[in-house]
């Protein structure tokens, strides 16, 4: 690898695209460009029966059932169809989210709670606590009683990696004849999901997020054993069994077909690929980098993401970091990417207790199946490099 080649480790905000996947994707931009909504004639035909083995796919990644997956453009489409149109049935009863949750949800419920839907936001453990991030069960089934209609929970945390326990989740919020949304934006090709199995009644996904292209989401919206109803927020010509109108991106969604596919079938492989990745990536900085200090849950604790990594760099503000690590070639960030637009201290480390300052002195590191042990080596060495340089300052 030469020493001009830049390292990507940003893949929570986005990731490469497979080339299986762009193959796939290809015929549907160029030969075989009909409108799926259009059943008059072969090429629409053509381009609804490859949106449906999309959905197949989709649902089969996700052990769901293909009538219970709706496209949309993305994992927050998704996460403001699965809140708002729960809550638009129930618009008296409250929403409960951890603190920690995606700024898709947190902004979401932050604008109903302007109209008047009550919400109730869930601390989660210290950064000093056996795992960083996770939520008090008990404390949750507290506020879940309180008339609660919906609970909004993800999967993983885009930030530390924090692994919530959904299946229990789903016991308390069920116990209460409430209803479970899960965002599993960060979990596809990270973790196993089967949203039968963990209780989920609605759940976000997103395709660029493991090798699919930007554009294309979906939500899932429980049919089996209980049948869940959801409005649509957004109107045309009822498209997507009426809940989301509009023309369907059939590129888009049969590279997501495509990528959940091989993201479910490589799942092991490249879990184990990235753990070890990861854990050879923190070794190298703690040899290195005096009082680097781990953000989350410990690698052994078995909830935390196999792809992620934050750390506390102290003395070093993270922003200035960034930008020298960007110009000597390597992609990282400091959180969210969707908060980027609106720079501000990550909500998520703050509500693990750390301050303003500690805040600011975190990046995070994101591997995807297709980092390298090269690439590892190589960021090592330019943090290692951008830090002494910085520190001298």
């Amino acid at each position: 690898m030469s020493n001009n080649t830049p390292v990507y480790l940003d893949n929570h905000a986005t990731t490469r695209v497979d080339p299986d996947v762009f193959e796939s994707m290809i015929p549907w931009f160029t030969d075989n460009y009909g409108n799926a909504g259009s059943g008059t004639h072969v090429m629409g035909t053509a381009a609804r029966d490859a949106v449906e083995s999309a959905r197949q796919r989709v649902a089969d990644a996700v052990g769901a059932a293909a009538r219970e997956i709706i496209f949309t453009s993305g994992a927050t489409e998704s996460v403001n169809l699965a809140i708002a149109g729960a809550v638009s049935r129930q618009p008296s009863g409250q929403c409960v989210v951890p603190e920690t949750e995606h700024v898709a949800v947190l902004d979401v419920v932050e604008q109903l709670e302007r109209q008047g839907l009550s919400v109730c936001r869930v601390p989660v453990a210290a950064k000093d606590a056996e795992t960083p991030g996770a939520l008090d069960l008990n404390l949750l089934d507290e506020v879940v009683r309180r008339g609660t209609c919906l609970v909004s929970v993800m999967f993983a945390n885009n930030e530390i990696g924090t692994v919530h326990p959904i299946s229990a989740i789903a016991d308390i919020v069920h116990s209460y004849g409430a209803l479970l949304h899960v965002d599993c934006a960060q979990a596809i090709g990270n973790c196993s999901i089967d949203v039968t199995t963990l209780g989920a009644d609605l759940a976000s996904f997103s395709a660029h997020k493991c090798h699919g292209p930007k554009g294309v989401g979906a939500l899932y919206v429980r049919r089996q054993q209980r049948i869940v109803r959801i409005d649509p927020q957004v109107f045309g010509g009822g498209q997507e069994r009426g809940l989301r109108s509009g023309t369907l991106n059939v590129p888009g969604v049969v590279g997501m077909g495509r990528a959940f596919e091989l993201a479910s079938e490589q799942l092991v492989v490249s879990s184990k690929h990235m753990a070890v990745l990861r854990a050879k990536l923190w070794n190298l900085l703690v040899d290195a980098i005096p009082g680097i200090h781990l953000n989350g849950p410990p690698f052994d604790s078995g909830v935390r993401l196999p792809n992620n990594l934050n750390v506390l760099i102290p003395g070093i503000d993270g922003s200035t970091l960034l930008a020298e690590l960007s110009r000597i070639g390597v992609a990282a960030s400091a959180g969210s990417a969707c908060s980027s637009e609106q720079p501000r201290p990550s909500h998520v480390l703050l509500a693990l207790g750390l301050s303003e300052d500690e805040v600011r002195q975190s990046i995070r590191f994101g591997l995807s199946r297709m980092t390298t042990l090269e690439e590892i080596q190589l960021a090592s060495e330019r943090l290692q490099a951008a830090v002494q340089s910085l520190g001298a300052a």
